[in-house]
């Protein structure tokens, strides 16, 4: 038996649900189609214990395996939007504190200008 990689056995309880709720989805999607295990397993280019390990959203199976499943009910488009970066949140938010912080930053670099230059002023006038 292999061992189980480390990015499998450390997934977020909520990733395990989403995979879950993906297999049992694609399940259901070859049912109302009909199918039957051993011919969309053929289809997919998989074994049985495979759709099932997929149908039962095991995060082991593969990705490729995944997209075929897709492609197979009409949805692999999907995936090319999982990732987009105008959907990427901690991106956005990144990118929002980097601009407060440049804000900031300019907001303090102006405020040291002007007194700077109100501080020669004064002293110009002293003298």
């Amino acid at each position: 038996m292999t061992k189980a990689s480390p990015a499998l056995t450390q997934m977020p309880p909520s990733t395990l649900a989403a995979l879950a709720r993906l297999g049992s989805d694609l399940a259901v999607a070859r049912l109302r189609r009909k199918e039957s295990l051993k011919t969309w397993s053929k289809r997919l280019g998989v074994s049985v214990p495979t759709l099932l390990r997929l149908e039962a959203g095991e995060p082991s199976v593969s990705l490729g395996v995944l997209a075929t499943a897709l492609w197979l009910i009409g949805r692999d488009a999907a995936l090319g939007a999982l990732a987009t970066p105008k959907e990427d949140r901690g991106a956005l938010e990144l990118d929002v504190r980097q601009a407060e912080n440049l804000g900031r930053e300019r907001v303090r670099a102006t405020a040291q200008a002007k007194l700077k230059r109100a501080t020669q002023r004064h002293s110009q006038k002293a003298q």
